[in-house]
């Protein structure tokens, strides 16, 4: 776990609309004298709206009576890295560019498409900042970044948390269920279900506060020229974008508009039908930081009040179950990826049963190839190699099956993890590792005794044919692949 001192505003400036609670000063060292500007980089939080940090390094900049400059870059090495990614990331920019403009903040963003390429643009942008203000995230590159990178600018880095609604730190501990947080953050909620405060900047950017060496490093993305950079990007293109996700904030908006209008009054009933599409379809914007979980719930309550509707199924999950997956990743750290964090009972019974005889073992292949004998695990796999997701109540059964055919348990965690990793939209993020640790007990409670599982839930595919229409979503999804040959 990531530490920190927890500090409500750098030395030097006043207090601003940002709660305490959600701000890590991660190292020591003192505010420029002669900056230029404040600079806030957008690691996962790539969005205006809703953004505490945005709304710090803004105070932090009205403070210190400089402008204020929003870096966000997409490197080329990042695990798995691919067109679909870089696609989904990149959709995204043009409306941010606009967004950060319209605020009076510098925008500064940077493709780094080979290994030769620039690899210290955010260093360079320090040099003239007064102090770095960052995301505050604890899986997949930020908390990687915000370990190595504080100790090396000499200036002060602070890491806000705008994943969450009630702050991370909130919780001194790591929960054990959701039993356990759901009524700390009932408690705390009322405190924190507001939109955040962002004040207005009160000095303006200047592009030429930039030195032209370092501006010409910046990448211009257009909608219509985002082809072309990924293509230029070294990088898996064997992977392509995903045939229905777009990225951005107006296409998150769009999906959530389509969630409040058609399917909040669905959700509680048939959410878990996976052909009935009740659910927000968020997970990648969320994971990508284009639209806040705060923004999604204040959207969710207001028009669930307005038309009188119940909203609770659906903000137990965006809330409840969503911050006990950042409350799991945070203390667990790099433990994210391995078994040995999943509690003692699940442990034994993997222990006592690591040599039952498998009906099927697939190799990693034949799963990604979707090359197995059940026909709904297949068509979940498709789906995740078409749209970048799978449905929530199908990835369950996705991962459990995983577990059932794979010669041992740690080679079904990697399946999930590598599968996430590479094809994944919403992969890589808190939610991915706890529901796939889920899968091996993880948040959940000792069942009946039973071969390969033991005491770990169990999923069977005529337990899906009873609560779901399989044959529905087997069509579905065959439908989709013929769609995308044919494009």
């Amino acid at each position: 776990m990531e530490t920190g001192r927890q500090v409500g505003n750098l030395p030097h400036t006043t207090a601003g609309a940002v709660d305490a609670e959600r701000n890590r000063l991660l190292n020591s060292a003192l505010p420029r004298a002669s900056a230029e500007y404040v600079l806030y980089w957008a690691q996962m939080n790539r969005r205006v709206a809703e953004n505490h940090a945005l709304a710090h390094a803004v105070d932090v900049a009205n403070a210190a009576g400089l402008p204020l400059l929003v870096y966000e870059g997409l490197t080329c090495d990042y695990k798995a890295a691919n067109d679909r990614i870089h696609t989904f990331v990149l959709e995204g920019v043009p409306d941010m560019a606009a967004k950060v403009r319209r605020i009076g903040a510098g925008y500064f963003f940077y493709l780094r498409t080979g290994h030769l390429s620039a690899n210290d643009v955010l260093y360079r942008l320090a040099e003239r900042a007064h102090s770095v203000v960052t995301d505050d995230y604890p899986t997949f590159i930020a908390v990687r970044h915000n370990a190595s990178v504080p100790g090396r600018i000499g200036i002060p880095y602070v890491a806000v948390d705008s994943s969450c609604i009630v702050p991370m730190s909130r919780h001194e501990k790591r929960n054990y269920g959701a039993y356990t947080i759901r009524p700390k953050i009932k408690r705390e909620l009322p405190l924190y279900l507001k939109p955040v405060g962002m004040a207005a900047l009160k000095k303006k950017w200047r592009g030429d506060l930039l030195p032209a060496d370092v501006a010409a490093l910046r990448t211009e993305v257009t909608a219509a020229g985002i082809p072309a950079l990924v293509a230029s990007c070294d990088i898996d293109h064997a992977m392509r974008p995903s045939v229905e996700y777009r990225g951005g904030a107006v296409a998150a908006r769009q999906r959530l508009a389509v969630f409040l209008e058609d399917r909040l009054r669905r959700y509680a009933k048939e959410s878990s039908q996976p052909s009935k599409h009740a659910t927000s379809n968020l997970s990648p914007y969320l994971h990508f930081g284009q639209i806040s979980a705060l923004e999604v719930a204040l959207a969710v309550r207001e028009y669930a009040e307005e038309h009188k509707l119940m909203a609770e199924e659906f903000l137990e999950e965006l809330i409840v179950r969503r911050e006990l997956a950042f409350n799991f990743a945070r203390f667990a750290g790099a433990q994210v990826e391995s078994l040995d964090v999943v509690p003692d009972w699940c442990k034994r019974t993997m222990a006592k049963h690591a040599a039952d005889p498998r009906a099927f073992v697939y190799s990693p292949e034949q799963f990604e190839n979707a090359a197995t004998h059940d026909p709904l695990w297949n068509a979940a796999q498709r789906e995740l190699l078409l749209r970048g997701t799978i449905h929530g109540y199908y990835r369950m059964y996705w991962g459990k099956k995983i577990i059932e055919w794979s010669a041992t348990y740690e080679e079904a965690l990697r399946t999930m993890i590598r599968l996430h990793d590479v094809y994944a939209l919403d992969g890589r993020d808190p939610n991915t590792y706890t529901n796939i640790l889920w899968c091996f007990g993880l948040h959940d409670r000792p069942w009946g005794e039973r071969p390969v599982f033991g005491q770990l839930r169990y999923m069977s595919f005529d337990g899906m044919k009873r609560k779901t229409d399989v044959e529905a979503y087997i069509r579905e999804i065959a439908d989709l692949a013929h769609q995308r040959d044919r494009a």
